[in-house]
């Protein structure tokens, strides 16, 4: 695979590991399997819809593939806000449910952090669902992130 400027990312201490930007359909196609394990509520059609409105507005995706597999995905957005300053926003982070607790959504988030850094970033946020106490679990005892607020959704 020719290197490709999504792959600044990659680390060198393990070469079956990369991380790239997903941008084609047919990456897009291929993580959505994946992402669907986190927003069980889209099939592909409307992932990628939504992914095309949301990609010109700043969210990219990324892919963290091990031997070629896609292991892990994350979409993140650069944003400014008058809370945070320049932060990086985490919409969605999963892990394939077949290879969780192996390091890879650790090694996504790091990279994620890594990008932040280089995007100077003040931090790194996200949201996740009230019933995803595993995952609050490892972003605050694993990963070192602090419960900072409350979010609010009403349906209108």
């Amino acid at each position: 695979m020719a290197m490709r400027q999504a792959q600044l990312l990659r680390r060198t201490d393990d070469s079956a590991m990369e991380l790239i930007e997903l941008r084609t359909e047919a990456e897009l196609k291929e993580a959505f399997p994946v992402m669907r394990e986190l927003r069980p509520h889209l099939d592909e059609a409307e992932f990628l819809t939504r992914l095309a409105a949301m990609m010109p507005a700043g969210y990219r995706l990324f892919a963290l593939r091990d031997r070629g597999d896609i292991v892990a995905v994350a979409g993140i957005e650069i944003a400014t806000d008058l809370v945070a300053g320049r932060h990086l926003w985490v919409h969605d982070l999963v892990t394939a449910e077949r290879v969780r607790s192996r390091g890879y959504g650790a090694r996504l988030l790091a990279d994620v952090e890594q990008l932040a850094r280089r995007e100077h970033c003040a931090l790194v946020a996200l949201n996740s669902g009230v019933q995803r106490v595993d995952a609050h679990r490892f972003y605050e005892t694993r990963m070192g992130y602090t419960r900072t607020a409350y979010s609010f959704a009403k349906r209108v």
